[in-house]
């Protein structure tokens, strides 16, 4: 059993693929907890128990390696959300949904924030290609929040000419602002009006604007 590598393009054996996820996974804590900035190859070593040309026999340095993290969290968070969006087609489905997403959070007290986002923070203005990785997880992302409410205008919850993108696009901020604001505070409070406060918007809209 093989799979790609993606350094030079050579065939992994199931071991070696199992080696580079464990150095993956180790950075991706690394880097949730104290930052991408703050997290060296000498961290990612430790934390993982490789060595260091087994480090590099994967990767070609940090930035390889971050990128590498982007697209972990990304396939991980992508899946998340799919499941927990994929069949929802009511405001009181939206509303779990925020539940879950703030007593998530809650448990952290708010630390950490959103790991695409705490990423997208420290990347985005350093790394074009991790930037352009994370730009298209959010919009992937943004997408499943608009088959929601595409999905609710379908069902005649929400006005025809509502305009699907920019709900969209305005539910995603509340929720990203929401995570910075709590992990700023240290309390999810500002992160679950944050969400209330777009959903309200979003239920204001249908036909009988109740």
């Amino acid at each position: 059993m093989t799979t790609a590598d993606s350094h030079d393009g050579r065939r992994l054996t199931a071991r070696g693929a199992k080696t580079r996820a464990r150095i993956v996974a180790a950075a991706t804590e690394l880097m949730y907890i104290q930052g991408v900035g703050a997290t060296t190859l000498d961290d990612v070593l430790a934390a993982s128990g490789v060595s260091k040309s087994q480090l590099y026999h994967h990767f070609d340095g940090k930035d390889a390696l971050v990128r590498a993290v982007v697209d972990h969290v990304g396939e991980r968070i992508i899946e998340r959300e799919r499941e927990a969006l994929g069949h929802v087609s009511t405001i009181r489905g939206l509303r779990r949904w925020r539940d879950a997403l703030v007593q998530n959070n809650a448990l952290r007290h708010g630390a950490y924030g959103c790991a695409l986002g705490s990423l997208a923070s420290e990347v985005s203005d350093h790394d074009a290609l991790a930037r352009q990785a994370l730009s298209q997880l959010f919009t992937e992302w943004q997408g499943l929040l608009a088959g929601v409410l595409r999905r609710l205008q379908d069902g005649g919850a929400l006005a025809p000419e509502a305009s699907i993108d920019q709900l969209a696009t305005g539910l995603m901020a509340a929720l990203q602002g929401g995570y910075m604001l709590a992990q700023t505070a240290r309390d999810v409070t500002p992160m679950a009006t944050s969400i209330d406060m777009a959903l309200a918007y979003i239920e204001s809209l249908s036909p009988s604007g109740s």
